[in-house]
């Protein structure tokens, strides 16, 4: 019987999909619509595959890290020789104590470092640093998604910020709280966030650092904004901004209070407000005032264009009880140049700058790779595409008799009797002339559709600009509303973000392909650096490229592969990238290759696959490695690859017989770094090399005729007799891996 019941629904469904398609032929209406439907999904969907799918999207499970209306912000550490001197981490060399990035980059703390703690965190935003010995504590706003409102996070390193430890929330309160200032005094460690919601400025007192605070007292009934202390000369200085001044526009407000002693009492600067004019010149404060050389420095926001910009900075010329004066000054940090593929791309709006005891100076800084209320433009975007494509179909649908709308001239009457009263009433009046406007627009309507439903090669050529820009809004919909932010972001390993030098091997006649590749991935997050091997030809210098990394061009004396793997001292990161300079691929794809490799530094970890087996083995294309099921070999044309330990094997004197096979037939210098891999494998079970399937890739040498293997047959006779070769000198290849083994199916 539960069998019976349960092919009911089954038969009913399939009766009312039959029923559905006799009615669509029946009526060209229905028909035009289910076409229509069909064709906006069958766009979209390709589009999303093609496109959307290829860059890397939100997990759709995840309880933080949300797109939200406020940003993405993140935290980043730096560090100088003076607060007008600070490079990032990741210039710095860094390496984290968990091993899980050369060198430790930027962001250092994100929403994911508090969602993975288990306090689901959309972001973290205004870092203040609280020094103690050789630990660091910094306390940051972190929005919860249970209250959409701002806490109180406190993380922890005891290795200067390479490595932090979320500790828990230290304050949390009904209403919103950011910008948690944290000062010693009297042997006693205070915080002053922001609250403005409780209009109400408030100091807690820690009464068990630095998760336990309770309230010592209110110290100014205002809603202050984003309040900073300084003691300077005799007074203690309060800067902080009110935006609930009469005409005060919003950011573009700053006031200043002295007391002698920062518990109070507090009494207002004689030149209140002292900025009330143009939000760009930094009035709101970006984090901590500090000294330097004698001189009182403040951080201003310059929140022209989007909230947060940029941080401004400005030195204090005077400041009394009576007058204050300041005149901005160079900050010093590098302006971020990848855009949205860099954390800090689009903004960063607060900075606390301190001094080590080893008197070097250690700052952090937040930064966004979005604008302010970037979700909330995806959205209404996407909705209008959605809107605009409907009204095209609807017009079509209008147009062919589709979809039609009619209005009786009745429904224009009026509801008074005919009388001579009534067609002297304005009413009646004004309901003629509609009856005659819309029986002459009725007209026009229906003269219009008979000329566009003629056969002429103008009206299919109307139709065709109708359907492309309604494909153009289908597409544009479903990029911004399943497409994420635009950015192909870094992913973290163990927490954690790191940095890769992408090598690449050329020579003049493929210039021009070079400029287009080191455009294009010099944008991408985590590449450092770009080293050009130039193997023959005039060099160009490395201000010919439009490039957001320093372009590196090694000049080689000798026009050889084997130059590929040289030992480089100068690269600065222990993962390189080998890229053939005719291989494009999305930044996202670039990114999950460097993830995998970080998790197994001691394999190499590629996009092109190959199964090599046979005796003598031979060298085939991917197509027999899926056939196979396996492979065990990656082609080093797009590979991840230890370089101090890769290079090294290649110039080792038990390659030296390789190396010469490989400069004679100027070929395959992939394949005897793969036997020198397996040689020396170290990893479990004797892995050597991993698969990432990229979304797509495209050869641009197949767009010209200076490739090496644009000759395929002749290409794969050659190393298939370097395959006999190496195999006679190293023994043969590891056994092959499957495809799909890994849990994110990365290498499907």
């Amino acid at each position: 019987m539960a069998g019976r019941r349960a092919m009911r629904p089954a038969a009913s469904t399939g009766g009312g999909m039959r029923g559905l398609a006799a009615a669509a032929r029946s009526s060209p209406a229905l028909s035009f619509l289910l076409a229509a439907a069909a064709a906006a999904a069958l766009v979209g969907g390709a589009y999303f595959w093609v496109v959307v799918a290829s860059f890397r999207l939100p997990e759709p499970g995840a309880l933080g890290c949300r797109p939200d209306g406020e940003g993405s912000w993140a935290i980043g550490v730096f560090y100088g020789s003076s607060p007008f001197h600070l490079r990032p981490i990741e210039l710095e060399g860094k390496s984290s104590a968990n091993g899980s990035a050369w060198p430790v980059a930027n962001p250092v703390l994100t929403c994911a470092s508090a969602t993975d703690a288990g306090y689901p965190s959309n972001f973290v935003a205004d870092p203040f640093l609280y020094l103690q010995g050789d630990t660091l504590f910094l306390f940051f706003e972190t929005k919860t998604t249970s209250s959409m409102h701002g806490d109180i996070g406190v993380a922890r390193s005891f290795d200067q910020g390479a490595t932090w430890e979320f500790l828990g929330i230290a304050l949390d309160e009904a209403w919103h709280l950011s910008y948690p200032f944290v000062f010693k005094y009297e042997n006693e460690i205070y915080m002053m966030p922001e609250g403005n919601k409780k209009k109400e400025l408030r100091l807690y007192r820690a009464t068990k650092f630095p998760l336990e605070w309770t309230l010592e007292k209110v110290l100014i009934n205002k809603p202050l904004i984003d309040a900073s202390l300084v003691q300077y000369e005799d007074n203690w200085w309060l800067f902080a901004s009110d935006f609930t001044r009469y005409g005060t526009e919003k950011n573009a407000e700053l006031e200043i209070w002295y007391s002698s002693s920062p518990l109070g009492p507090w009494k207002e600067h004689r030149q209140n407000p002292i900025y009330k004019a143009d939000k760009s010149l930094g009035a709101r404060n970006g984090g901590r005032l500090f000294m330097f050389e004698g001189s009182l420095y403040r951080p201003g926001q310059d929140c022209s264009g989007t909230y947060g910009r940029k941080i401004k900075l400005y030195k204090v010329e005077k400041l009394s009880k009576e007058e204050y004066k300041e005149v901005p000054v160079e900050l010093g940090i590098e302006e971020p140049k990848k855009g949205r593929n860099a954390w800090n791309g689009m903004r960063y709006h607060h900075l606390d700058a301190q001094q080590l005891e080893s008197g070097r100076w250690i700052a952090v800084m937040d930064g966004d790779r979005v604008p302010s209320g970037d979700s909330t433009r995806r959205s209404i975007s996407g909705y209008l595409g959605f809107l605009l494509a409907i009204v095209l179909v609807t017009f079509v649908g209008f147009v062919k008799g589709a979809i039609n709308c009619y209005i009786p001239p009745s429904f224009w009457a009026a509801p008074a009797r005919r009388n001579e009263l009534s067609r002297i009433l304005p009413v009646y009046r004004f309901n003629q002339k509609v009856r005659r406007y819309s029986t002459s627009l009725g007209r026009y309507i229906t003269a219009t559709k008979a000329r566009l439903n003629e056969k002429t090669w103008s009206n299919k050529l109307f139709f065709c600009v109708i359907a492309l820009l309604g494909t153009v809004n289908v597409c544009i919909a479903v990029h911004f509303l399943l497409g994420g932010n635009g950015t192909e972001e870094a992913y973290t390993h163990q927490g954690q973000r790191s940095q890769f030098t992408m090598v690449t091997m050329t020579y003049e006649a493929r210039l021009w392909n070079l400029k287009m590749f080191v455009e294009h991935y010099s944008r991408c997050e985590s590449v450092r650096e770009i080293v050009v091997v130039w193997n023959k030809g005039n060099p160009p210098g490395s201000d010919a490229f439009d490039s957001t990394v320093p372009v590196r061009i090694r000049v080689e004396e000798l026009n050889s592969l084997n130059n590929r793997f040289r030992v480089d001292p100068l690269i600065k990161t222990r993962a390189v990238l080998e890229l053939d300079d005719d291989i494009m691929m999305t930044c996202s794809d670039v990114e999950k290759g460097f993830k995998v490799w970080r998790e197994h530094p001691e394999r190499m970890v590629g996009f092109y696959p190959r199964m090599i087996d046979g005796d003598p083995p031979q060298y085939r294309n991917e197509r027999y490695a899926r056939g196979k099921k396996g492979y065990n070999l990656i082609l080093t044309g797009a590979a991840f690859m230890d370089s101090e330990f890769a290079f090294r094997r290649y110039w080792s004197e038990e390659a030296r017989e390789g190396r010469d096979y490989v400069h004679k037939n100027f070929n395959c210098e992939d394949l005897l770094m793969n036997f020198m891999y397996a040689n020396a494998s170290s990893g479990a079970g004797g892995r050597t090399v991993e698969y990432v399937h990229p979304a797509w890739a495209i050869d641009t040498s197949k767009l010209s005729s200076v490739a090496i293997s644009r000759d395929t047959q002749k290409h794969y006779d050659v190393r298939t007799k370097c395959l006999a070769k190496f195999s006679s000198i190293y023994g043969p290849l590891p056994q092959k891996w499957e495809f799909g083994r890994r849990e994110d199916g990365w290498d499907k």
